[in-house]
């Protein structure tokens, strides 16, 4: 009897082992917090500045939790939810939803690729903005996203998405969103978005190549408003091509993009409204302007500095053919410093400063920003 006893309780132990061994749940996060003073200046004597706590800077506060699980084949289920906050007061971020940052399920095999569908960034932010700026969709203004339109970290709703495997270094992705901002309300508050054509609808595709000290990738990105939005015009639509890559010469870090967005500007981390233009502290969320063409480059390079220390600047630009929205809006330009250093695998303190003139497209704003922070992962 007690062999039999303890024959069961081994099997159990081996077979919660190995169960164990077929799925797995990762719990993480990360806190960044930092001192900044920023100014904004603009035509007819507008003048204002700041000095206190940034939350995010180098990287958005967040906690999650992943998990996979081997189904067999080389078949995998997988999950990811992610939530954002802002460590000086607590508070959630992405307009305080649970998992604004990422909630995502699907399936992954090293033969075929990956099926995800949930809430998620579009391909432009993932393939180009995170990888070929030395400054990322990261550091505020510094980001590739105040001048490449689609590549500001967007958070898309509704979102069905397929990412092949690397074969000999080449990637190719492919997502649709179905309704980009399942938060969106029309004038009355009320939710909007049952019939098809009441949603915003989003189709984001990317291509890249990885091999060695060479990375170089292609996004495009089709938003398509809602009915309401453009007036009866079934073509009415903003689309952005961006092309960038790296090259890594050990010593230096050169990183080159080039872009064109059209009939429009959208950027932000949801899709929404039109921008407000009063307090030039932001491009808003979407303006769909028939005509509107906007071509943008950046010039990015990262020195490193012994093996704790990157050094980081970049220079950006948009050109616009004509007003967006309202007034005379004139060429942008962003020139930012940085530098990083590694107090362990986790911790890292930063800084960096960035001056935008004729800030948000508008003539005559300039923007001024020092920040200095500590962020730690875990």
């Amino acid at each position: 009897m007690r062999k039999e006893i303890c024959g069961a309780v081994l099997g159990a132990v081996a077979w919660s082992g190995v169960q164990a061994a077929e799925s797995s749940v990762t719990l993480y996060g990360l806190v960044d917090v930092g001192v900044g003073y920023e100014s904004v200046d603009g035509p007819n004597g507008f003048s204002q500045s700041r000095v206190g706590l940034v939350d995010g800077v180098n990287s958005g506060s967040r906690f999650g939790m992943r998990g996979v699980e081997q189904l067999g084949n080389g078949t995998r289920a997988l999950f990811n939810l992610e939530a954002g906050f802002n460590p000086s007061s607590g508070q959630s971020g992405q307009g305080g939803r649970l998992f604004g940052r990422r909630a995502t399920v699907g399936f992954a095999n090293d033969s075929w690729g990956t099926i995800e569908v949930g809430r998620r960034t579009n391909l432009a932010s993932d393939w180009i903005g995170d990888v070929v700026s030395p400054f990322g969709t990261s550091f505020r203004t510094a980001n590739i996203g105040t001048t490449f339109s689609a590549a500001n970290t967007m958070r898309l709703d509704n979102l069905a998405m397929y990412q092949s495997p690397s074969i000999g270094g080449i990637q190719f992705g492919l997502g649709y969103s179905f309704n980009a901002d399942s938060s969106r309300t029309n004038n009355n508050g009320q939710q909007t978005g049952f019939g098809t054509g009441d949603n915003n609808r989003l189709l984001t595709t990317a291509l890249r190549y990885s091999n060695g000290p060479v990375y170089a990738a292609a996004a495009y990105d089709r938003f398509t408003p809602t009915n309401a939005a453009i007036g009866g015009q079934s073509d009415a639509r903003i689309e952005s091509l961006i092309l960038g890559g790296t090259y890594d010469f050990q010593v230096v870090k050169l990183g080159l993009a080039w872009g064109q967005t059209r009939d429009g500007w959208f950027i932000g981390q949801n899709m929404g409204t039109t921008p407000n233009r009063g307090d030039y502290s932001d491009l808003g969320t979407f303006a769909l302007r028939r005509g509107f063409k906007a071509n943008s480059t950046m010039v990015g390079v990262t020195v490193p500095l012994g093996s704790a220390t990157s050094v980081l600047s970049s220079w950006q630009r948009s050109d616009p053919n004509s007003a967006l929205l309202t007034g005379d809006d004139a060429t942008m330009n962003i020139y930012s410093v940085g530098l990083t250093h590694n107090l362990s695998q986790r911790t890292n303190l930063y800084a960096y400063t960035s001056y935008g003139d004729n800030y948000a497209f508008n003539r005559d704003a300039s923007n001024r920003t020092v920040v200095a922070g500590v962020r730690h992962r875990f």
